[in-house]
This record gives structure tokens, C-alpha cells and sequence, in this order.
């Protein structure tokens, strides 16, 4: 069964290709990521935390349609439990702006935009990923990097307390299609990245890492979606591909809202 990489009610997740490890415990197949090295990560909460999400603006956060009921943003987070409240800034859901083509049933267009109720202010810890103009599509073989507070493994039905890291590699599209591996049960369209497995080991995103950003070599790529279970070498995580219509309505949003 397919799975997106969010939880609906209960927990969330996944800069640059240099970010630095510390020793820790497995995202699947991963470490935990150096505190505070990744200042743009969002912790999405309902009543507990759900999802990630990418802070693009000091207003906006970038996140996936199906993180639904959204109504805290937490920066500066990387222990969920520790009382870091000198890192942290808190911010309420002022609105929510799924995708106008959002479509659930074949996970097209699997983006959301939060307009946070007041902006943040950028400190060590917490800083804002700007969007370029375009990105290219990554090619097939190319290592980047997804991260999130996901489950680490299929059987703990909790998320990670900490900030978790790991390299994937990019899958090509005709591939990922393939009877193999998704059989086109959906279909993944241009505006999709399939990334995980290099053929030997098990890196991937998983349930709570839905809105993490997939960073490659240009930067921001693509945001984290759906896969089938986590961890399986012929069903890699599926990422929205920031083509540049989906940057286009981005920007727009962002200055009509």
C-alpha cells in the first residue's frame, strides 16, 4: 500500500549536500544532522507534529498539499523533547494554501504554502531558504540529500525525537515507472523525483518526513511526498519536482497573499 510521508494525526522529519553529522541513530539509513545546521527545517504541527516543512520567506513556509489541519510552525528545532527555548521561534498558521491542481488520488502537485501569522527573525538558528528561478532536473545517479524527524525504521510507530539526515540517490523517471518498481501505480509524472536506493543500501525518507526538502547540488529541489513503505530498494521515496511552474506559483502566492 501506498503511503505518503506525512503522519495524518500522529507525527514529523528530513543544508546543503555538506551538512554535517554527528554520531547518532538512523531517517532510514542515516544520522542525525549536526544541531542547528539546518535553520531552515520546520517542525509542522496539529496537535502533535505531523510533518516538515522549508522556510522560504520570513513569512512562508513550503510544505506538501496532504499535511493537512496545520496549525503551529516550530523553527530552530532539532531535539522534539528538549526545551530549547532559546533556539526556537513559534509561529501560528495564518493561512494554508494548497496547490490550485492538487490531486490526492495521484499525488500531482503535492505542494502547500503556510503563511505564517507573524515573520521570523532570522538568528543562527533559524534562517530562511531562498527559491531560485528555476533548478534543473536532477539526472539519474546524482546524490542528494533529504532530512526530516520521520521514523527511522517500518517498525516504530513513532517519529524521531531528533533531526535526521541521509544522501539518496536519483532514480531515473522511466525506471521508477518500471513493472519493477512502481508499475505506474501512479505514475510518476515530470513534476515527480523518484530518489532512495543507490542498489545497495536503504537510504530513505519515511512517514513524517512529508515536506522535508530534497537539496542536490543546485539547492532545493524537490519536497518530500509519498513512497511505499520506507527503506525498499525498488520502491524509493517519491519527491514534487520544483519545476518552474511550481516555482512560478510559488513567488506569485507569496506576493498576492
Amino acid at each position: 500500500m501506498l503511503c505518503l510521508r506525512g503522519f495524518t494525526v500522529f507525527f514529523s522529519f528530513m543544508v546543503l549536500l555538506n551538512v554535517q553529522s554527528s554520531h547518532g541513530s538512523e531517517i532510514i539509513g542515516g544520522n542525525e544532522v549536526l544541531p542547528h545546521s539546518m535553520s531552515f527545517m520546520a517542525l509542522l504541527q496539529s496537535n502533535k507534529p505531523i510533518c516538515g516543512g522549508i522556510l522560504i520567506n520570513p513569512s512562508w513556509v513550503l510544505t506538501v498539499a496532504h499535511c493537512k489541519n496545520i496549525k503551529m510552525v516550530l523553527l530552530g528545532v532539532h531535539s522534539i523533547k528538549a526545551n530549547e527555548k532559546k533556539s526556537r521561534q513559534v509561529r501560528k498558521v495564518k493561512k494554508s494554501i494548497p496547490h490550485p491542481s492538487y490531486n490526492a488520488k495521484d499525488f500531482v502537485n503535492d505542494l502547500m504554502l503556510l503563511k505564517l501569522d507573524k515573520s521570523v527573525k532570522q538568528t543562527k538558528t533559524v534562517k530562511y531558504l531562498k527559491l531560485g528561478n528555476t533548478v534543473r532536473d536532477p539526472a539519474a545517479g546524482s546524490s542528494c540529500l533529504v532530512a526530516g524527524w520521520g521514523k527511522t525504521n517500518n517498525a516504530v510507530k513513532n517519529m524521531s525525537d531528533v533531526l535526521m539526515s541521509v544522501n539518496v540517490t536519483v532514480i531515473d523517471r522511466v525506471k521508477c515507472n518500471s513493472p519493477d518498481y512502481y508499475n505506474r501505480k501512479p505514475v510518476i509524472t515530470s513534476g515527480m523525483i523518484c530518489a532512495g536506493s543507490d542498489g545497495k543500501n536503504h537510504a530513505d525518507s519515511c512517514q513524517g518526513d512529508s515536506g522535508g526538502p530534497l537539496l542536490c547540488s543546485e539547492g532545493l529541489i524537490g519536497v518530500t511526498s509519498f513512497g511505499k513503505k520506507c527503506g525498499l530498494i525498488k520502491k524509493p521515496g517519491v519527491y514534487t519536482f520544483l519545476s518552474e511552474k511550481h516555482i512560478n506559483w510559488i513567488k506569485k502566492t507569496m506576493k498576492k497573499k
